[in-house]
């Protein structure tokens, strides 16, 4: 499924519950916030070992994979409502991290772009 029909799925049961009303974009941003939080959450107190594992078939996998898809809802939610093409701010934002990270300069380095020279 594209973005865009996920998009229209996802406005069709807002609409068939009639939550439009609350979704202002204030909300949104707020509620994308919280999700990202609890899947922030999944994380406490876990080891990198034990992280690592959410990605097998289990229950934390099931929970990971929840929290993920609202994450990304809240996010369509919000750039419906801001008029945002997805896929082409992904693609400009893309282009933009090329111009800041070239490789030469930030292959195997953690460092921001502005730290890059140094």
């Amino acid at each position: 499924m594209s973005l865009e029909a996920l998009t229209q799925a996802l406005l069709e049961f807002r609409d068939d519950r009639n939550w439009a009303q609350f979704h202002t974009l204030r909300n949104l941003i707020v509620s994308l916030n919280l999700e990202a939080a609890e899947l922030l959450e999944l994380t406490q107190w876990k080891t990198d070992a034990e992280i690592s594992s959410l990605t097998d078939r289990s229950a934390a996998h099931e929970a990971l994979s929840d929290e993920c898809a609202d994450v990304l809802l809240y996010l369509l939610l919000i750039a419906d409502k801001a008029g945002i093409d997805l896929e082409e701010a992904a693609r400009a934002k893309l282009v933009k991290n090329g111009e800041k990270y070239p490789v030469a300069k930030s292959y195997g380095s953690h460092r921001k772009y502005s730290q890059l020279d140094e």
